[in-house]
């Protein structure tokens, strides 16, 4: 009897401890549920969603793996392109880096907003007169911060060197990066022609980091501001100063295109460099569990450099003719992808033209920002993105860098296959190639642009003349000149 009570107890005692596991079993189960709801909340597609734009530098129009090249490992920006949609008429806006920044930042043709040319090192912006962008213009960063955003530099500036020129005063909340066109990725030294002053920036405080690798550097700004506690979704403008010179890919990418021949071999591994590290932020995206609910644009601010710096080459154009400073296709038709989950289509390709002012307009449409009174050149492309079949959102296509004098600028047209180059130039290792003040050729005749067709068709050649002829002659009456 005593035992049999005993055991009773046992079993009673035993059943609480059961009833007990079983309600904190049930407790935890509807806490999982609610911090994982509150989790989701953060990166629902009701909240507005969070940009990306990466900007590479001196990046060939076909070096990537999903754009033909067969030498080059690139699996991390071949991700963006299998996760999003990537173009293959995406033109740059201009073939040199300071007009290229200041039209994707504004919008607009690099003339309209007021940047004909590269801006040159402080010591000579007063004896050139040419100080960077004009504070007057609206950038992306104003536009975005307008709309309740954090908004972000990280990287390469080039366009200004003045306080009310620099990334805080045109709308940047944060800037980490240098203000010059290019430094040595380890002293943070400008490489340029002298004088060769240190140049790393935290917003306006210049800071040390000697001996660190620029790109880890850069990776590590990212991150922070994705783990940073805040309200308000961030943008963040990745100008990413690769594989523009100097070349200094890591040793494992050296060692790995060792078979290469230089210059290919030293430009393939500060590519495969810089590949890597776009593959870090995408990485910590999704740890964060930020990817859904953020746009990633990716796109190179033209082609591929013959400068002797960057020992005559290293890129690739394909069969395209040209490179930087160039007109020709390869000069200024990039690499251009965007990612969004549920919205882009993903592993998709267009073939329609676009150009790199277009991204402002569909960044504002996908953030839901207002642009209706800003004058822009650039159209939204996600009518092309959400439909292959629709038309191109350009009927005519400009560009202009030089001067707004366009006797001596170099200057395009084009309209429809037809493209009207004025004054066109080609850099090569034994100098410049010019040719003819006016060049004529139809992409879908000869993508290569070897002939030049004004002779056999001069009334294309009158009718694109005609068309640049009112364009520039409406923006020299717009800005004064």
């Amino acid at each position: 009897m005593k035992n049999r009570t005993l055991l009773a107890a046992i079993l009673s005692s035993y059943s609480k401890i059961i009833n007990f596991q079983k309600w904190r079993f049930l407790f935890l189960l509807i806490f999982v549920g609610l911090s994982s709801s509150t989790f989701a909340s953060k990166t629902t597609k009701s909240k507005k969603p969070n940009v990306i734009v990466i900007l590479t530098d001196d990046q060939g129009s076909i070096d990537m793996n999903c754009y033909g090249s067969k030498d080059l490992f690139t699996p991390n920006m071949d991700r963006l392109a299998e996760e999003g949609t990537r173009f293959t008429q995406f033109y740059s806006a201009a073939s040199v880096c300071s007009p290229s920044r200041a039209a994707l930042l504004t919008g607009k043709t690099n003339l309209r907003a007021g940047l004909w040319g590269n801006v040159p090192v402080p010591a000579n912006a007063d004896k050139m007169k040419k100080y960077g962008m004009p504070t007057e213009q609206i950038t992306m960063a104003e536009m975005l911060k307008e709309n309740g955003y954090f908004t972000a530099l990280v990287g390469k500036w080039h366009l200004g060197h003045k306080p009310q020129t620099l990334p805080n005063g045109q709308g940047f909340d944060y800037y980490f990066g240098h203000q010059g066109g290019c430094i040595d990725n380890y002293s943070h030294f400008m490489f340029w022609s002298g004088p060769n002053m240190h140049d790393l920036y935290q917003n306006e405080k210049e800071v040390q980091h000697p001996g660190e690798f620029f790109p880890d550097l850069m990776v590590k700004e990212i991150k922070g501001i994705f783990n940073q506690e805040r309200e308000e979704p961030f943008f963040i403008y990745w100008a990413f100063n690769a594989p523009h010179y100097p070349y200094q890919g890591e040793p494992k990418w050296l060692e790995h295109y060792k078979d290469l021949p230089t210059p290919r071999k030293e430009y393939a591994a500060f590519l495969s460099t810089e590949d890597e590290r776009i593959g870090q932020v995408l990485d910590e995206l999704d740890r964060t569990g930020l990817a859904e609910n953020t746009i990633v644009i990716f796109q190179s601010d033209h082609g591929y450099s013959t400068e002797e710096r960057a020992f005559w080459g290293g890129g690739s154009a394909g069969k395209y003719r040209g490179s930087k400073f160039s007109y020709f296709e390869g000069g200024i038709r990039v690499p251009a992808i965007i990612r969004y989950p549920g919205v882009v289509p993903k592993n998709e390709v267009r073939d329609q033209i676009c150009m790199e002012m277009d991204w402002f307009a569909t960044i504002a449409e996908l953030t839901e920002t207002d642009i209706s009174k800003m004058d822009i050149d650039g159209k939204s492309i996600m009518p092309v993105v959400k439909n292959n079949s629709a038309k191109s959102q350009h009927d005519v296509l400009y560009w202009q860098h030089g001067s707004y004098d366009d006797n001596i600028a170099q200057w395009v047209v084009r309209k429809d296959d037809w493209k009207l180059i004025g004054n066109a130039k080609e850099r090569v290792k034994k100098g410049v190639i010019v040719e003819d003040k006016l060049f004529l050729s139809n992409i879908k005749m000869d993508i290569s642009e070897k002939e030049n067709l004004a002779e056999k068709y001069p009334n294309e050649v009158k009718r694109l003349k005609t068309l640049h002829d009112e364009w520039i002659k409406g923006v020299r009456k717009e800005m004064g000149k």
